[in-house]
């Protein structure tokens, strides 16, 4: 029920501060699957959202080492032998939103699932 009530909050306070950012023709698509919920961005939202201070935000209530990061393989950001992304939250984001076409996925995992992340943030472009 603990889980419920914060993805509820954390959902509906990123869709306001996206549609926010973004204007209010702005509509971030909702996607789920069986063990998390999350929002598709497009370019504009993406943009928007790395631009504020959402990304701060999450990382305020969100361990760094419960948010996972699905890269492009033409990423930038530096990966480590392991796998392990050294970035911040808006730095994945801002990479995506600096392509023309660039677009993020944002998920809330259910507790027990994804390895113990909270959070996880996938890139797309082009």
């Amino acid at each position: 029920m603990r889980f419920a009530v914060i993805s509820a909050t954390l959902f509906a306070a990123l869709t306001a501060a996206v549609a926010f950012g973004a204007g209010t023709a702005a509509a971030a698509d909702p996607v789920s699957q069986p063990d998390r919920i999350g929002l598709h961005l497009n370019h504009e939202e993406t943009t928007a959202l790395g631009d504020g201070p959402v990304p701060a935000l999450i990382t305020m209530v969100v361990p760094l080492n419960r948010i996972g990061a699905g890269l492009k393989s033409d990423t930038e950001i530096y990966r480590d032998e392991n796998g392990g992304v050294h970035a911040s939250l808006r730095e994945v984001i801002m990479e995506a939103a600096s392509h023309p076409d660039g677009t993020v996925t944002l998920y809330l995992n259910a507790p027990g699932t994804k390895d113990g992340r909270m959070l996880d943030i996938y890139q797309s472009w082009n």
